[in-house]
């Protein structure tokens, strides 16, 4: 029996530490530790922590020290620009800052978004490393031109870890920079933006071992020099390693975002997908990770917080109980309008939106709720329809992986509005599919298809069934148009 490995997975909201172990055909999984990963203010920007999370890489190091390998995934599109002294110049801007409003304008003085989306296949939106970087060149180029090399978060927590400097591919696709089908840097982008192409770190495969942990912070920690390893950097190219299904399967990645899309074998960059601007990211072994950015459970989390504010102390289960016994359909929201995109009092913009789409205004929390989720489902069901047009075919189910596939609620609502069998779980397909490219690179498993049937054995599933298909179609076209998309 192996000694097994450890994932870090880190949210935009909170990270954990978990140890896989593969013994007999089975991946266990023993979490290590958790803690919240929170934005801070530093000279006007909401940064990461970065000095918090190595500080919870660390503790987690100290508290588990019976593993072979390290491997790292976080949300995309975020970045820490090093120095030639390889000091960080500045905290790494969460991609929730305002410094990118306006920005794809700029941009587009020197690449329209149209070819932006033709060279990139990216999805357009201005959390994107792209517009980020532009953002810093025209505000703070100073800064900027301090910076030796561009590390997205998961190559810099790796970077502080082993010393060494990599791009790992899964993570850098997420930046509006990459070349799809070459993938490399795209240089045409870079020199029309004036960025320099040595800013950019070698590009390297997930599963790639990038070095041992350096040697003074195991003398630090009293620990032994383990190996790390670049696993899928991006968080949902994890999660959708691990999607317990055999082949030509549905997605949907459901945490603060919902990643909802498929698996190909190369990029699909078309009129038609530009239109609905889905986007085309780097998967495990090469694969496309063809998909849509929507707004998942943030929402909810953000009503929760609005709620506590007013001393209303209601758990997610609670939440679920009230969205359950409220009228349905009786108003609807775009779950990924711009207003809903920052934080601050989520209910409060709920009622502006639908007084001014001229709808019935949710006047009870539970009414809230209950628009949040219906409003959600019904976004799945359009970006559905999308994928549909685009890729010619349909799907008979859904695989719901991620914190989202515990809320059962929002899984049924997703079936029906979709009319896909929807199968939920693992719910911590991010950190299991972390531990299974670790597996692969160590040689304890031969591959991603074996891993995917390792993962359908290890892990139970929950099946969600539409029922009640032929009602919400009724009310999709008043969605539609209330929603103007």
């Amino acid at each position: 029996m192996s000694k097994g490995v450890l994932a870090f997975d880190f949210g935009a909201s909170s990270g954990r530490a978990v140890k896989g172990s593969y013994h007999d055909g089975r991946i266990t999984l023993e979490e290590v530790h958790r803690f919240k990963n929170e934005p801070v203010n530093e000279d006007g920007f909401l940064c990461w922590d970065i000095d918090l999370l190595l500080g919870e890489i660390k503790k987690a190091l100290t508290i588990c020290r019976d593993y072979e390998s390290i491997g790292i995934d976080t949300w995309g599109v975020d970045y820490g620009l090093i120095d030639k002294n390889d000091t960080l110049v500045r905290k790494p801007v969460n991609y929730r800052d305002p410094r990118t409003k306006g920005i794809i304008d700029r941009v587009s003085e020197h690449i329209s978004c149209d070819k932006l989306y033709n060279l990139t296949g990216n999805q357009i939106m201005e959390i994107n490393t792209i517009f980020q970087v532009y953002s810093e060149v025209l505000n703070n180029p100073e800064l900027f031109k301090k910076a030796d090399k561009l590390l997205m978060m998961p190559d810099l927590l790796n970077f502080l870890l082993t010393g060494k400097k990599a791009a790992e591919i899964t993570i850098a696709s997420t930046t509006g920079l990459l070349d799809p089908y070459g993938k490399q840097w795209n240089r045409y982008i870079l020199n029309s933006l004036g960025l320099k192409e040595t800013v950019f770190p070698e590009l390297i495969s997930s599963g790639t071992e990038i070095g041992l942990l350096k040697e003074d912070m195991a003398k630090e920690l009293n620990i032994e020099r383990k190996s790390v390893i670049a696993v899928c950097g991006h968080d949902t190219a994890c999660a959708v390693a691990a999607v317990p299904a055999e082949q030509d399967f549905l997605f949907m990645s459901c945490g603060t975002w919902a990643l909802f899309g498929t698996e190909l074998e190369e990029p699909v960059i078309t009129r038609e997908t530009m239109e609905y601007n889905l986007t085309n990211e780097i998967g495990v072994n090469g694969t496309t990770r063809f998909l849509k950015n929507l707004t998942g459970t943030w929402l909810l989390q953000e009503t929760k917080r609005q709620f506590e504010k007013e001393g209303k102390n209601y758990s997610y289960d609670d939440m679920e109980r009230m969205a359950r016994a409220a009228e349905p359909f009786k108003c609807f929201i775009d779950t990924d309008e711009d207003i809903f995109m920052s934080p601050g009092n989520i209910p409060l913009k709920i009622k502006e939106f639908t007084y001014k789409t001229g709808q019935i205004v949710p006047e009870t929390d539970g009414e809230i709720i209950r628009c949040i989720y219906e409003s959600l489902a019904m976004k799945y069901r359009h970006t559905y329809d999308q994928l549909l047009v685009c890729l010619k075919k349909g799907y008979n189910k859904l695989h719901i992986v991620g914190g989202g596939s515990r809320d059962g609620f929002l899984c049924q609502l997703t079936a029906e509005a979709t009319g896909l069998e929807v199968v939920a779980g693992p719910v911590e397909a991010t950190a299991i599919g972390n531990i299974a490219v670790q597996l692969i690179a160590r040689g304890e498993i031969s591959g991603i298809k074996e891993a995917r049937k390792v993962i359908r054995s290890s892990f139970e599933t929950i099946e969600y069934r539409p029922k009640q298909h032929n009602v919400w179609n009724n009310y999709y076209s008043a969605y539609l148009v209330v929603c103007n998309i």
